[in-house]
């Protein structure tokens, strides 16, 4: 071993998990690209509730290729909650969407129809991955103006984003959704290494899972990528 090495923990050693807020996940049964049946559903939410996870925000997309209406979701939310019942899962969950800046969302934004997450003062926003947009910074100022706190999932993904683009969206309040396995290159080296990037810089503000599917999901739960400056550092906005 180097002299210099650092020791590295996995995200289960790093004790994360006990009495996180996951605020992003798409584990609501058969409406998106995530979990596809109820029984798969009920026992991901049991594993995650294993693992020390307090509270669950359930965040299908809402897209143009996914375009569920917030009554849709609401009433499926109430199924998966009376199943859970049944199978005596406990694991506390809420509903809110994870909207792509797209033609249907500003539809949906101009009529009010939407899904806010956490204080039901954020919205959960994410753009393609290659290209922002059209008036992009012009959509989020409308979201602020009309009171809702944009908050961009998983910023490191975004491939067209660089430096100066999130400075610029931290200068508009637009806040930070952290995805926690890109910290473990579940999304390629570039996303981890701005991940990383962002996280030491003070950028993000929440965590998510972003879980679509159980197995791939503990593969890199298990796998060592953080020394304890980064334990800190999430622990530093989460606290």
């Amino acid at each position: 071993m180097w002299p210099f090495s650092k020791k590295k923990f996995s995200l289960i050693e790093s004790g994360l998990f006990e009495g996180l807020t996951d605020c992003h996940s798409h584990i609501l049964p058969g409406v998106d690209d995530g979990v596809k049946a109820m029984d798969e559903s009920l026992h991901t939410l049991q594993e995650l509730q294993k693992l020390g996870i307090s509270e669950l925000w359930l965040t299908p997309h809402i897209m143009e290729d996914y375009p569920n209406t917030p009554s849709d979701l609401k009433r499926r939310f109430e199924e998966l909650k009376d199943e859970m019942k049944k199978v005596g899962c406990n694991l506390t969950v809420h509903l809110a969407a994870e909207n792509m800046l797209d033609n249907l969302f500003v539809k949906r934004f101009e009529a009010d129809e939407l899904l806010p997450i956490l204080d039901d003062e954020h919205l959960l926003v994410e753009t393609s991955y290659f290209n922002p947009p059209y008036q992009l910074y012009e959509l989020l100022e409308d979201i602020l103006r009309k009171g809702y706190t944009p908050l961009l999932a998983h910023p490191e993904r975004y491939v067209y984003m660089h430096t100066s683009d999130y400075d610029r969206l931290k200068g508009m309040n637009v806040e930070f959704q952290l995805n926690l396995l890109s910290l473990c290159g579940a999304y390629g080296g570039t996303a981890q290494h701005k991940a990383m990037k962002l996280l030491h810089s003070g950028f993000y503000s929440y965590v998510g899972s972003d879980l679509h599917n159980l197995e791939d999901f503990q593969d890199y739960i298990n796998d060592k990528c953080l020394v304890k400056e980064d334990i800190a550092k999430i622990r530093e906005f989460l606290s």
